[in-house]
C-alpha cells in the first residue's frame, strides 16, 4: 500500500499558507523532490516491522520541516541567491536535508514520547478553564487608553492569566509536578496584585517608585546623578524605618509595603515574601502549599519522588482558586474601561461559565478530601 502525497500545485498552495519568503518559489521543484523523498522514506520505516502502527503521515508537518531546515541553513551559513541556487543543485545538500526532515519527523511526530496525562484537553475541566483565559487574554491583548494604574493592573492580569494558561498546558501533557512550580509564580503575582488593588493609589504609587529604585540598584538607569539621587532617597527611607545597609535588596523588593496604612514591621509584616506580600494579601493561608511549590522550584527530592495524581489535583485545585480571586480583579478592571454592551457580554459569559467552573472546583476540593481522610485513616490503622 502507498501513501497518499501531495501534488505540486497543493505544496504550492500549503507554501502560500505559511507566508513563505517569494524566493522559495524558485525552487518548488526541488523542494517538492524533497518532500516526496521525505515521504518516501518515512513511510519506508514506519511500514518496517517493528512500527505495527502509527498516525498518518501529514504532509503539512513535513513541508513545514522542510522550509524551517532550509531557511535556517541558508541563514546561519549568510548564504546570496547564488550560494542558495547551488545548494539546490548539489545532490549531496539535498540528500543531506532529506535524511535530517526525515529524521526530525519520525521522531518527533511518530515517535514521541509521551507520559500519560490524567485529562486531556477536552474535559470540561480544562476545556471550561481554557476559554474563560482565551477570552479573557483576548480582551487583555486589546489596545487600550489607560492611566499608569490601569495600565499595570491589565499587565499582571495579562501575566497571570499568560501563566495559567501554561499551566494548563503543562496538565494536559503530563508534566504535574513543573505545573505545580509554575502555579507558585502565578500566586506571586496574585499576591502582588491584590495588595495594590485592595489598598489602593498610594501603594500602586510606592509600587512604581520601588520599581525605579531596582533599575537603579541593578545599573540600568544611565543617567548616573539620577541613579546617586536613587541611592539616597533609599537609604534615607531605609533609616526612617530603622533599616541597615544588609537589608536594601529586601527594601527595593517589599518596601513599598510600608505605604499600607497603620501596618508596622516585624509586627504586622516583614520584609518577605510569605510574612509581606502573601500576608498583606490575605491569603496567608496558602503557605505551606507555596512553601511546598518552592520546593519543587528549588529541584528538592520531592520533584523526583512525586505523586503524579496528587500534584496534579493539588495544581489543578489552586489554580482555580487563583483565577477566582483573579477573575474578580478583572472583573472590577473591564467594567471600568469596557462599553454597557462589553460589560454585558462579559457578565454572560460569567453566568453560563464561571458557575461550571465552581463546580467543578467543589468536585476537586471533595476528592482530595475523601483521598487525604482515606490516607489518615490507613495512617492510623498502621499505627494501632
Amino acid at each position: 500500500m502507498k501513501v497518499a502525497k501531495i501534488n505540486k500545485e497543493q505544496l504550492e498552495n500549503i507554501l502560500k499558507g505559511l507566508n513563505v519568503t517569494p524566493q522559495a518559489f524558485e525552487y518548488l521543484d526541488q523542494i517538492y523532490d524533497i518532500y516526496e523523498n521525505v515521504t518516501d522514506g518515512a513511510f519506508e520505516v514506519l511500514n518496517a516491522a517493528v512500527f505495527k502502527e502509527y498516525n498518518a503521515i501529514n504532509p503539512v508537518v513535513i513541508v513545514l520541516y522542510i522550509i524551517n531546515e532550509l531557511g535556517f541553513y541558508f541563514n546561519s551559513r549568510g548564504m546570496n541567491k547564488e550560494g542558495i541556487k547551488a545548494s539546490f543543485n548539489d545532490e549531496n545538500f539535498i540528500s543531506f536535508i532529506c535524511s535530517i526532515v526525515c529524521d526530525k519527523y519520525l521522531t518527533n511526530e511518530q515517535l514521541n514520547y509521551k507520559s500519560p496525562a490524567f485529562l486531556n484537553k477536552f474535559n470540561p475541566q480544562i476545556s471550561t478553564l481554557s476559554l474563560y483565559l482565551n477570552f479573557c487574554l483576548n480582551i487583555l491583548n486589546k489596545d487600550m487608553k489607560l492611566n499608569k494604574y490601569d495600565s499595570l493592573i491589565k499587565d499582571m492580569l495579562k501575566n497571570s492569566f499568560s501563566l495559567a494558561q501554561c499551566i494548563v498546558n503543562l496538565l494536559v501533557n503530563a508534566f504535574e509536578v513543573e505545573a505545580f512550580s509554575t502555579w507558585r509564580t502565578m500566586h506571586e503575582n496574585e499576591c502582588i496584585l491584590y495588595c495594590l488593588v485592595k489598598n489602593g493609589v498610594k501603594t500602586f504609587d510606592s509600587y512604581f517608585r520601588h520599581i525605579q529604585y531596582s533599575l537603579a540598584y541593578r545599573g540600568q538607569i544611565k543617567d548616573k546623578e539620577k541613579t546617586d539621587e536613587i541611592f539616597q532617597e533609599i537609604k534615607q527611607i531605609m533609616k526612617e524605618h530603622d533599616l541597615k545597609s544588609k537589608d536594601m535588596k529586601k527594601f527595593i523588593e517589599y518596601g513599598y509595603l510600608f505605604s499600607i496604612e497603620n501596618k508596622e514591621l516585624n509586627v504586622d509584616f516583614k520584609l518577605n515574601f510569605r510574612d509581606g506580600v502573601e500576608t498583606l494579601a490575605g491569603l496567608k493561608h496558602y503557605s505551606k502549599i507555596y512553601e511546598l511549590s518552592s520546593e519543587i522550584a528549588h529541584s528538592s527530592p520531592l520533584l523526583i519522588f512525586s505523586n503524579r495524581e496528587y500534584y496534579f489535583n493539588i495544581t489543578l485545585l489552586n489554580l482555580y482558586e487563583s483565577f477566582f480571586r483573579l477573575e474578580s480583579v478583572f472583573l472590577g478592571f473591564y467594567k471600568a474601561v469596557s462599553t454597557k454592551n462589553e460589560a454585558a457580554h462579559y457578565e454572560t459569559l460569567e453566568k453560563v461559565y464561571l458557575a461550571q467552573l465552581h463546580n467543578i472546583h467543589d468536585g476537586i476540593a471533595r476528592a482530595l478530601k475523601i483521598r487525604a481522610s482515606k490516607a489518615g485513616h490507613l495512617d492510623n490503622k498502621s499505627r494501632q
